[in-house]
């Protein structure tokens, strides 16, 4: 097989003809998506819109009932149970409730994807600091999660997600237990790692941060997407 994630396409994330049922009601219709290397995303819609559907598409949580999903050049519909592992290895990952190991410290939450990959304990140290040092932590590596703010245990999912390099973030509401200044700064610090390269799509129902971005945004309602809009904002009455 190709190696995971390592072809530069034309568009780095791309859904064809997509759909998901289950028990034989639909969750996504003929969804159609090309998000390509570097863009930043915000994928919006009401509860039961489909938006955490797609998402776990993605990282292959689930498989789509017909269509094919491919990133970086690989149709990651068509790997095997073994094979799915690697594949959120060399994604980023971003959840709401952040997902951190309660007994390990800041620095060892980070470094558990590359310690896990078999990384050079020299290298996961460099790694992980310059890791910390882009969400602003570098001060907090031997705290514990319990020690941290909201904010800040975010950051530090964040630099998990980064560490080891993905050409692709996903953040599955990663604002949705922080305060409205909070997921501001989060969104920031998301866009400003997309500027470095990371293809970033969030999915998000904060319409405040949607608004104050100006991004693209692609509206689920119903499991279609019923607009995909630069620079756009929360469409609220479209997705009523």
């Amino acid at each position: 097989m190709k190696a995971i994630l390592e072809i530069r396409g034309i568009a780095l994330i791309r859904l064809q003809n997509i759909h998901k049922e289950y028990n034989g009601k639909p969750a996504l219709i003929d969804v159609n998506l090309h998000i390509g290397l570097g863009e930043f995303a915000f994928l919006v819609g009401p509860s039961g819109a489909g938006k955490s559907t797609l998402m776990r598409l993605l990282y292959r949580e689930e498989s789509p009932t017909r269509g094919t999903v491919t990133i970086g050049g690989v149709n990651i519909t068509r790997l095997s149970r073994s094979q799915v592992p690697l594949l959120r290895r060399r994604l980023g990952i971003v959840f709401q409730d952040f997902k951190l190991l309660p007994r390990q410290t800041v620095f060892d939450n980070v470094a558990y994807v590359l310690r896990a990959l078999g990384v050079d304990e020299i290298d996961v140290r460099r790694r992980v600091s310059s890791a910390l040092a882009i969400v602003s932590l570098e001060d907090k590596d031997n705290e514990f999660p319990e020690n941290l703010s909201g904010g800040e245990q975010q950051r530090v999912g964040i630099a998990r997600a980064i560490v080891n390099g993905p050409p692709v973030l996903l953040a599955d509401e990663p604002t949705g237990n922080l305060d409205p200044q909070t997921s501001l700064e989060i969104v920031q610090l998301l866009d400003r790692i997309s500027q470095r390269g990371t293809t970033v799509l969030i999915s998000t129902h904060d319409q405040p941060i949607v608004d104050a971005m100006r991004k693209r945004v692609i509206s689920l309602k119903n499991g279609q997407v019923i607009s995909d809009v630069n620079s756009g904002i929360y469409e609220m009455e479209a997705l009523r």
